[in-house]
């Protein structure tokens, strides 16, 4: 029999939202029990922190610069197997609820939403609807409003469809708008009165205690978003578990980026930091019960790969991204060491992430362009002593070799998924080292050049 697929999918949902990556607000109470129940894929990672371009690698198992899409505003071309057509073509019903940012206006063509079927979409459902005001547009592009709460309103939809096709295999993606920050209000709506209920017991992450940022205004709301989502999850779990459909429905549970709030750039994404990079994943249902916490390093591309192969399916050649259910089935079988990120949007940046290690370039933005021929070092992070990536390490002597390595392991990414590009990356200029105690002028003169750098005294 072939298992139905619904991919639960949130808009800018940090990883340490979740109690399972140490949050101790409780706020995600059914994705921690689900996390140890099922597979938690625990270092997960959006391939490029920004709308458009990750949802088209999550669709074509691809990256920005394969798929065509490495800014916003890019409509994902044809041409390439997506997502819903590979299911549709082993026999699927496929559905698609929500945010789309793929196409090129509202409501979306038909020929612009990827192969799926059944659609209740909006392109930007941002700009079309509001906390309170869910508007989404059926497959005639007819405008449908849907009463409730954004998040309430869209996962009622959801089980709607899964009840109607739990006679046929389906598969189902559910796109939110939430915890995304509701562009005409710079605000995070969350529902009436969990504001306050969020700021009472607000715990702050260490990056944004030390950064700020935007955070002292708008975590509380971010996080009131945020639990009103996993409360949805349950009740989409709960109607799978009341239809006899949880043995053989696969759910996953991810995100398109993350939020940094400010603290990076000018911007809530576009950064290479974990902050705006790592995202709360897991797996559940027939393959991936009990498989633990699962540690190999997983990003966008893989997670097409991963729902055809559990499903059954072919992987197409075109797709990049690996299924990671040898893995899941087998800790020892082989996977990659490292993820490769991609910017094109606000910077044009590169960078490469191990285990330990994070690594990154960048280069004069240019529109036009979704790569740079010349890049230089901006960062490298000792994710081991410094997870919250506040010592930048990088132009320090002692981390040359480290950096040399890096380099080299990330002119081999670009080389492999940019068609043989091959950019040149210009060296961080050495860092002095200090024979004494430095002033206080000295400390702040070095701090206004470079915030980031965190040279300690002595160093």
């Amino acid at each position: 029999m072939k298992p139905n697929v619904i991919v639960f999918f949130t808009d800018q949902q940090r990883h340490d939202t979740t109690g399972a990556h140490g949050n101790p607000m409780g706020l995600t109470p059914n994705f921690d029990r689900f996390a140890r129940a099922g597979t938690h894929l625990y270092n997960s990672f959006a391939c490029q922190p920004l709308c458009g371009p990750a949802r088209a690698s999550l669709q074509t198992g691809r990256y920005a610069t394969q798929t065509g899409v490495f800014r916003n505003e890019i409509t994902l071309p044809g041409g390439q197997d997506t997502l819903a057509q590979v299911f549709a073509r082993a026999g699927y019903r496929t559905g698609y609820i929500g945010k789309w940012h793929l196409g090129d206006a509202d409501p979306v063509p038909a020929d612009q939403r990827g192969g799926y079927m059944d659609w209740l979409g909006a392109n930007h459902l941002e700009f079309v609807s509001d906390a309170y005001d869910c508007v989404l547009y059926d497959n005639d592009g007819e405008a449908r409003k849907l009463p409730g709460y954004r998040v309430d309103a869209m996962t009622d939809a959801a089980i709607r469809y899964v009840d109607a096709h739990r006679d046929e295999p389906f598969l189902l993606f559910l796109s939110f708008l939430e915890p995304h920050h509701q562009n005409h209000t710079d605000d995070y709506p969350p529902p009436d009165g969990w504001r306050e209920m969020m700021a009472a017991q607000q715990w702050t992450p260490p990056d944004l205690q030390a950064l700020g940022g935007t955070s002292p205004w708008h975590l509380s709301g971010y996080y009131g978003m945020v639990k009103r989502l996993d409360e949805a999850f349950g009740r989409l779990m709960d109607a799978l578990r009341s239809l006899g459909m949880t043995d053989d429905t696969i759910v996953m549970f991810t995100s398109d980026h993350a939020c940094h709030f400010k603290t990076r750039n000018a911007e809530y994404k576009r950064s290479c930091h974990e902050s705006a990079v790592r995202v709360p994943s897991l797996i559940t249902g027939p393959g991936f019960m009990a498989g633990g916490q699962v540690r190999a390093l997983f990003s966008t591309p893989d997670i097409a790969p991963t729902l055809i192969d559990a499903a059954g399916l072919e992987v197409p050649e075109s797709m990049t991204g690996r299924s990671i259910l040898p893995v899941i089935r087998d800790a020892r079988a082989a996977w990659r060491d490292d993820v490769f990120f991609q910017i094109s949007e606000t910077e044009t940046g590169r960078a490469l992430r191990t285990h330990r290690w994070k690594y990154g370039v960048t280069s004069a933005y240019d529109e036009a362009a979704p790569r740079s021929d010349v890049y230089r070092e901006v960062y490298l992070y000792d994710l081991d002593a410094d997870p919250w990536e506040m010592v930048n390490l990088i132009g320090m002597p002692a981390f040359r070799a480290t950096a040399d390595d890096l380099k080299a392991r990330l002119l081999a990414w670009i080389a492999e998924v940019e068609d043989g590009h091959a950019p040149q990356i210009q060296e961080h200029e050495p860092r002095r080292q200090r024979q004494h105690r430095p002033s206080v002028e000295m400390l702040l003169r070095d701090f206004e050049a470079d915030p980031l750098l965190g040279d300690a005294p002595g160093t």
